[in-house]
Protein backbone atom coordinates (compact mmCIF):
# COMPACT_ATOMS: atom_id res chain seq x y z
CA UNK A 1 0.00 0.00 0.00
CA UNK A 2 1.73 3.56 -0.86
CA UNK A 3 2.01 5.90 1.74
CA UNK A 4 -0.48 8.52 0.01
CA UNK A 5 -3.32 5.90 0.79
CA UNK A 6 -2.31 5.31 4.27
CA UNK A 7 -2.70 8.67 4.81
CA UNK A 8 -5.64 9.63 3.24
CA UNK A 9 -7.44 7.24 4.92
CA UNK A 10 -7.64 8.86 8.12
CA UNK A 11 -8.48 11.43 6.64
CA UNK A 12 -11.31 9.84 5.03
CA UNK A 13 -12.58 8.31 8.15
CA UNK A 14 -12.38 11.50 10.09
CA UNK A 15 -14.49 13.47 6.97
CA UNK A 16 -16.80 10.64 7.59
CA UNK A 17 -17.59 10.73 11.29
CA UNK A 18 -18.07 14.69 11.04
CA UNK A 19 -20.25 14.39 8.25
CA UNK A 20 -22.36 11.86 10.16
CA UNK A 21 -22.27 13.68 13.22
CA UNK A 22 -23.77 17.16 11.53
CA UNK A 23 -26.63 14.95 10.20
CA UNK A 24 -27.33 13.53 13.78
CA UNK A 25 -27.07 17.58 14.73
CA UNK A 26 -29.18 18.58 11.72
CA UNK A 27 -31.75 15.92 12.54
CA UNK A 28 -32.07 16.57 16.31
CA UNK A 29 -32.15 20.23 15.88
CA UNK A 30 -35.21 19.20 13.23
CA UNK A 31 -37.15 17.10 15.86
CA UNK A 32 -36.58 19.30 18.62
CA UNK A 33 -38.44 22.18 17.23
CA UNK A 34 -42.22 22.05 16.53
CA UNK A 35 -44.86 23.58 15.18
CA UNK A 36 -48.35 23.76 16.21
CA UNK A 37 -51.05 22.49 13.86
CA UNK A 38 -53.88 24.38 12.67
CA UNK A 39 -56.94 24.77 14.58
CA UNK A 40 -54.59 24.06 17.81
CA UNK A 41 -54.95 26.65 20.68
CA UNK A 42 -51.84 27.56 22.32
CA UNK A 43 -52.01 31.28 23.12
CA UNK A 44 -52.76 30.53 26.99
CA UNK A 45 -49.70 28.81 27.06
CA UNK A 46 -51.40 25.80 27.79
CA UNK A 47 -52.08 22.20 26.51
CA UNK A 48 -52.09 22.00 23.03
CA UNK A 49 -55.75 21.28 22.69
CA UNK A 50 -58.07 22.21 19.69
CA UNK A 51 -59.27 25.53 19.71
CA UNK A 52 -62.84 24.55 19.43
CA UNK A 53 -64.53 21.30 19.79
CA UNK A 54 -65.08 21.09 15.26
CA UNK A 55 -61.70 22.36 14.65
CA UNK A 56 -60.33 18.61 14.74
CA UNK A 57 -56.60 19.11 13.69
CA UNK A 58 -54.65 16.08 12.35
CA UNK A 59 -52.62 14.31 15.38
CA UNK A 60 -50.40 11.28 14.21
CA UNK A 61 -49.61 8.90 17.65
CA UNK A 62 -46.89 10.53 18.75
CA UNK A 63 -48.83 14.13 18.40
CA UNK A 64 -50.83 12.63 20.23
CA UNK A 65 -49.09 11.44 23.44
CA UNK A 66 -47.34 14.72 23.34
CA UNK A 67 -50.85 15.97 24.23
CA UNK A 68 -51.67 13.02 26.98
CA UNK A 69 -48.28 14.15 28.44
CA UNK A 70 -49.03 17.82 28.46
CA UNK A 71 -52.38 16.88 30.26
CA UNK A 72 -50.69 15.43 33.07
CA UNK A 73 -52.18 17.24 36.33
CA UNK A 74 -55.79 16.18 35.83
CA UNK A 75 -57.79 13.09 34.63
CA UNK A 76 -58.66 12.41 31.28
CA UNK A 77 -61.05 10.45 29.13
CA UNK A 78 -59.94 10.04 25.62
CA UNK A 79 -62.90 8.32 22.99
CA UNK A 80 -61.73 6.52 19.50
CA UNK A 81 -65.16 7.71 17.69
CA UNK A 82 -66.03 7.58 14.10
CA UNK A 83 -69.28 9.40 13.19
CA UNK A 84 -70.40 6.25 10.62
CA UNK A 85 -69.85 3.98 13.89
CA UNK A 86 -73.15 2.86 15.03
CA UNK A 87 -72.17 2.12 18.58
CA UNK A 88 -70.73 5.99 18.55
CA UNK A 89 -73.92 6.98 17.80
CA UNK A 90 -75.70 5.36 20.94
CA UNK A 91 -72.88 6.55 23.56
CA UNK A 92 -72.09 10.04 22.17
CA UNK A 93 -75.41 11.60 24.07
CA UNK A 94 -73.61 9.90 27.26
CA UNK A 95 -70.56 11.11 26.91
CA UNK A 96 -71.79 14.90 26.55
CA UNK A 97 -73.80 14.48 29.23
CA UNK A 98 -70.63 13.14 31.33
CA UNK A 99 -68.81 15.89 29.34
CA UNK A 100 -70.73 18.69 30.62
CA UNK A 101 -71.65 17.43 34.54
CA UNK A 102 -67.78 16.74 34.83
CA UNK A 103 -66.87 20.29 33.75
CA UNK A 104 -63.25 20.99 34.29
CA UNK A 105 -62.35 18.36 36.64
CA UNK A 106 -62.06 15.72 33.58
CA UNK A 107 -60.20 16.90 30.38
CA UNK A 108 -62.55 14.91 27.65
CA UNK A 109 -60.62 14.39 24.51
CA UNK A 110 -62.50 12.71 20.80
CA UNK A 111 -59.98 11.31 18.62
CA UNK A 112 -61.96 11.07 15.22
CA UNK A 113 -60.62 7.85 12.90
CA UNK A 114 -61.22 6.74 10.02
CA UNK A 115 -63.56 9.64 8.64
CA UNK A 116 -64.15 12.49 6.75
CA UNK A 117 -63.58 15.58 8.41
CA UNK A 118 -67.15 17.43 7.69
CA UNK A 119 -68.95 14.58 8.69
CA UNK A 120 -67.32 14.32 11.80
CA UNK A 121 -67.70 17.99 12.48
CA UNK A 122 -71.60 17.60 11.86
CA UNK A 123 -71.60 14.51 14.03
CA UNK A 124 -69.73 17.31 16.92
CA UNK A 125 -72.62 20.01 16.70
CA UNK A 126 -75.28 17.46 16.52
CA UNK A 127 -74.49 15.59 20.02
CA UNK A 128 -73.30 18.95 21.46
CA UNK A 129 -70.04 17.88 22.36
CA UNK A 130 -68.52 20.47 24.18
CA UNK A 131 -64.71 19.29 24.47
CA UNK A 132 -62.51 18.61 21.59
CA UNK A 133 -61.26 16.09 18.84
CA UNK A 134 -58.75 15.50 17.16
CA UNK A 135 -58.62 14.04 13.32
CA UNK A 136 -56.82 10.77 12.87
CA UNK A 137 -57.83 9.86 9.67
CA UNK A 138 -55.84 6.34 9.24
CA UNK A 139 -56.61 5.01 12.72
CA UNK A 140 -52.97 5.43 13.32
CA UNK A 141 -53.59 6.83 17.24
CA UNK A 142 -56.34 3.85 17.67
CA UNK A 143 -53.70 1.07 16.63
CA UNK A 144 -50.50 2.62 18.43
CA UNK A 145 -52.85 2.35 21.62
CA UNK A 146 -53.50 -1.33 20.90
CA UNK A 147 -57.25 -1.23 19.80
CA UNK A 148 -59.01 -2.34 16.75
CA UNK A 149 -62.64 -0.95 16.45
CA UNK A 150 -63.84 1.69 17.32
CA UNK A 151 -66.17 3.24 19.90
CA UNK A 152 -63.24 2.81 22.82
CA UNK A 153 -62.61 4.83 25.78
CA UNK A 154 -60.12 5.02 28.10
CA UNK A 155 -59.55 6.74 31.57
CA UNK A 156 -56.10 8.09 32.35
CA UNK A 157 -55.76 9.72 36.00
CA UNK A 158 -53.84 13.11 36.82
CA UNK A 159 -50.39 10.94 37.23
CA UNK A 160 -51.48 9.94 33.14
CA UNK A 161 -51.85 5.95 34.51
CA UNK A 162 -54.45 4.50 32.53
CA UNK A 163 -57.16 3.31 34.82
CA UNK A 164 -60.05 1.92 32.70
CA UNK A 165 -60.04 0.78 29.16
CA UNK A 166 -63.64 -0.09 27.20
CA UNK A 167 -64.26 -1.43 23.45
CA UNK A 168 -68.04 -0.74 22.39
CA UNK A 169 -70.27 1.78 23.28
CA UNK A 170 -69.02 2.80 26.61
CA UNK A 171 -72.17 2.85 29.22
CA UNK A 172 -72.83 6.16 30.86
CA UNK A 173 -73.38 4.69 34.53
CA UNK A 174 -69.76 2.85 34.18
CA UNK A 175 -67.95 5.63 32.94
CA UNK A 176 -69.43 7.85 35.74
CA UNK A 177 -68.00 5.46 38.66
CA UNK A 178 -64.51 5.05 36.82
CA UNK A 179 -64.49 9.06 36.56
CA UNK A 180 -65.30 9.37 40.42
CA UNK A 181 -62.79 7.01 41.64
CA UNK A 182 -59.78 9.23 39.54
CA UNK A 183 -61.20 12.68 40.34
Amino acid sequence: MSDAVSRARPHRQRRAVLVGVMTLALIAFACSTTSVPRGVGTSTGGPLLPATPTALPEFDAARFHQLLAQLHGKPVVVNIWASWCGPCVVEAPGLARLAREYGTRVQFLGVDVLDQRSAAQAFIRMYGWTYPSVFDPIGAIRNDLGFVGQPVTLVFDATGKRTFAASGAVDESQLRKELNAVV
